[in-house]
């Protein structure tokens, strides 16, 4: 990797279990490591080790504040709100995010850099287990308070993400959400030591399957190492339901013997995945729905474990 991250640069806090240690990255707007309008800025885990094993790191070349994707960890990002509604040069939301400004163009791009026009206000509270991050934002059309506890689980190699959104607007907020994972498993580049399991059989094509990855019932593998510039896309793997219970897949290196099992309490609305050849990300996406004056909640939780390695 080059232009390698300054971490005493950014605002940043440490937690630990006693079994799992994790770094993260805290949102200020100006200060913070992140200030892209494409991710939440709250929850960037940029290391987490256990046992031995780290699962993230930086897996880009170059970093900027501003660049949409230089994120690491289990980041989420929200599809905008009001973006349609909005006429140029009015506002949109982004949870997360704030207020950002609609320039003249037809459609919504993650790709693209917006002017944030309100960034709301950023809320920490630190623990020694755990971090909650609080984004309120007031706006003339979409208001919230969105809350955003990761914790380290007592005795266990356990992270959870509880969520919460409260609609204190007078719109309705309706979002999908997904969480992009970022898996750097040992730094181990992606390709042959990497499998993912899933609870059900599933198929799915794309960008490099069939080539460099292939599906076969409850797995996926690699057919090779991914060069450089490679990368593999599938747009919505297929086969799982609405039950809960099937947001539940497993990311292992093989090479290494270290793995993490990710659950969620909501039912998947999709599956994407994609890979570079530095990371490995399964995307498990979420629908979200608030009313004016109600709250909603859910929880992803992240099993973190060891293997033999098969000779």
């Amino acid at each position: 990797m080059t232009s390698a991250i300054q971490p005493e640069k950014f605002p940043e806090s440490e937690i630990t279990n006693g079994l799992i240690r994790a770094h993260f990255y805290l949102p200020e707007s100006g200060k913070g490591y992140y200030q892209g309008t494409r991710f939440d800025w709250s929850g960037i885990t940029n290391s987490l080790e256990y046992k031995g094993h780290s699962y993230y790191g930086q897996w880009f070349e170059k970093y900027s504040p501003t660049a949409h994707d230089a994120v690491m960890g289990p980041v989420e990002e929200f599809s905008p709100i009001g973006y349609s509604e909005a006429k140029s040069g009015g506002n949109f939301i982004k949870i997360g995010i704030g207020a950002l400004a609609k320039p003249v163009e037809s459609a919504y791009s993650s790709y693209k850099l917006y002017k944030i026009v309100n960034p709301g206000k950023w809320k920490i509270k630190e623990k020694s287990d755990q971090i909650q991050f609080i984004h309120t934002l007031t706006d003339a059309d979409y208001s919230y308070e969105y809350s955003k506890t990761v914790k380290l689980s007592k005795g266990k190699p356990e992270m959870t993400i509880t969520h919460s959104l409260k609609n204190n607007g007078k719109n309705i907020i309706e979002s999908e959400v997904y969480d992009h994972n970022f898996l750097v498993i040992d730094k181990q580049p992606a390709g042959t030591g990497y499998v993912i399991k899933f609870p059900v059989n599933v198929t799915g094509s794309g960008k490099g399957f069939g080539d460099i990855a292939q599906i076969q019932g409850k797995q996926m593998s690699f057919l090779r190492d991914l060069a450089r510039s490679e990368s593999i896309y599938c747009s919505g793997l297929q086969g799982f339901s609405k039950d809960p219970k099937e947001y539940d897949l497993k990311v292992e290196n093989i090479k290494s013997g270290a793995g993490v099992r990710i659950t969620c309490d909501q039912p998947l609305l999709k599956l994407v995945f994609w890979s570079s050849s530095t990371t490995v990300c399964p995307e498990p996406y979420i629908l979200i729905k608030v009313e004016p004056g109600q709250e909603i909640t859910w929880k992803i939780s992240y099993n973190y474990y060891t293997f033999d390695i098969q000779k």
